[in-house]
């Protein structure tokens, strides 16, 4: 079960940390914030689709077709969790060889969206205040690292809850 979770979680993260960094590397993060997150998001949803498969394949080569809602959602989550830590390396990879400065066009974008929405001077003010506060925390690869994971593992959590509740019916995709 660990190679498995091992093989699929490296197959994930380098799918999802090597499409994100490359983009981003490339120039997408001047898209807005909006898209850039959205395109993410898609990403991280196609390259945890591991999951399911990951799964699946244990249920019907090893296990004769029947597998435990636990026992597949645990599958899951270590798949999720290989997968988050590797995309966190590769966020840190793609900082250090690019010099990009993200969290000061992330801020930037956020304070843009404040203005654009009308806010007053004073929750402009507010917002600057924690992107400036937010800046000096990004900094530390300690406090940056656990946030990168945090982006991936909510949604490996949503793909292993569905792929464990729709696996662990044998009818669900049967063994051919």
């Amino acid at each position: 079960m660990l190679s498995k979770i091992l093989s699929f979680g490296v197959l994930a993260g380098l799918f999802i940390g090597g499409i994100v960094c490359t983009s981003v590397a490339v120039g997408g993060h001047q898209s807005s914030l909006a898209t850039s997150m959205a395109f993410a998001y898609l990403v991280m949803l196609v390259g945890l689709s591991a999951v399911f498969v990951a799964i699946k394949r244990h249920r019907d080569r090893e296990l004769g077709g029947v597998i435990g809602f636990w026992p597949a959602f645990g599958l899951g989550l270590g798949i999720s969790a290989v997968a988050a830590l590797l995309h966190a390396l590769a966020w840190e990879t793609t900082l250090a060889i690019t010099h990009l400065d993200f969290i000061s066009g992330y801020a930037n974008a956020v304070i843009a969206e404040e203005k654009a929405k009308g806010a007053s001077p004073e929750a402009i003010a507010a917002v600057t205040a924690q992107m400036e506060a937010m800046k000096i925390r990004y900094a530390n690869p300690l406090f940056r690292m656990p946030m990168t994971m945090v982006e991936v593992l909510p949604v490996g959590l949503l793909v292993s809850l569905v792929s464990a509740g729709l696996l662990r019916n044998r009818a669900f995709l049967p063994a051919r």
